[in-house]
């Protein structure tokens, strides 16, 4: 039997559009073994929302890397405890596709490297920033180049800094979010844009507090994603003592809340400007998950 417990994460931090990611100590935890016939059982935060039958989006996943491979996955029995919040920006589909892919991995004996399993995550998923996260932990900037495949390097955040997720009480799908994009960007929009991605990976390991809140403005999705997540124009304005800035976590609707350390409590502004808008919201004071994907193998005595 198995045990695969995969990090939230969120995605773009700002400016780095599919290319940043950080990994959140918030986890979906799964374990497997081969069976006779397919059982899933589901507990933890939004469990009715996760499918127990032959549609459940791990099982699937893993079925798909079997055929991609020309094979078929055996029956398993799958007991899945989540905690990632579903349909909020928390990289709760990426880590179910990486928990996906480690299946097919140990039931077909395929001895995949962490490598190869974040370049097929980032295949299926079509972007690496969430997976490379998930994977790997920490801090990750992440390209897929010529080839196809996954590069990502990942980055320790300084200890001066802390992070946070505020959550709001609704959801907002990422084919939503995606739509509301524009097909092109102008020069002046991407030169923007790759400056302060630069500076705020530079920023986020060095400790400089002097980057923010410039390192963390953006011109390619969250000025065009504020229309669908109330307050949002309000929140990335915003300006406190201790508070480096805020950010869409991935595709939203959850903010995600850089500080110096000691300022935790500059989060409750970002909650207190959600109620304005109708809206409660939890505050998750998750650590950086300095450690990524991890998978442990028992043996029946």
């Amino acid at each position: 039997m198995w045990t695969v417990r995969a990090p939230a994460s969120s995605a773009n931090l700002g400016p780095g559009f599919d290319a940043l990611g950080m990994a959140f100590g918030i986890y979906l935890t799964c374990e497997f073994e081969r069976a006779e016939s397919l059982s899933i059982a589901v507990r933890g935060r939004d469990a009715e929302a996760i499918s127990t039958g032959e549609d459940n989006f791990i099982w699937q996943t893993a079925q798909r890397v079997a055929s991609d491979l020309g094979t078929s996955l055996p029956p398993i029995r799958l007991a899945i405890d989540n905690d990632i919040p579903l349909g909020k920006g928390l990289g709760s589909s990426a880590a179910a596709l990486t928990v996906g892919v480690v299946i097919a991995d140990r039931i077909l004996g395929l001895g995949w490297p962490i490598a190869r399993i974040l370049d097929e995550a980032a295949r299926l998923e079509g972007h690496p920033d969430n997976v490379a996260a998930c994977v790997l932990g920490s801090i990750v900037a992440s390209a897929i180049d010529g080839n196809g495949e996954a590069r990502a390097v990942r980055l320790e955040i300084s200890a001066r800094f802390g992070a946070a997720v505020v959550v709001p009480d609704f959801m907002l799908p990422t084919r939503e979010a995606r739509a509301a994009l524009p097909a092109e960007y102008s020069k002046a929009d991407c030169i923007f844009n790759l400056q302060r991605s630069a500076l705020l990976i530079a920023a986020l390991a060095t400790g400089n507090v002097s980057a923010f809140p410039a390192a963390l403005e953006d011109r390619m999705h969250q000025p065009y994603r504020a229309k669908l997540v109330p307050g949002l124009e309000e929140i990335l304005k915003l300006r406190a003592l201790g508070l480096l800035g805020c950010a869409l976590s991935g595709a939203g609707p959850s903010i995600l809340v850089f500080f110096e350390r000691g300022s935790e409590g500059v989060c409750e502004l970002i909650r207190e400007i959600f109620a304005n808008h109708g809206h409660a919201a939890e505050i998750y004071h998750a650590a950086v998950a300095i450690d990524g994907l991890s998978i442990t193998e028992s043996h029946e005595s």
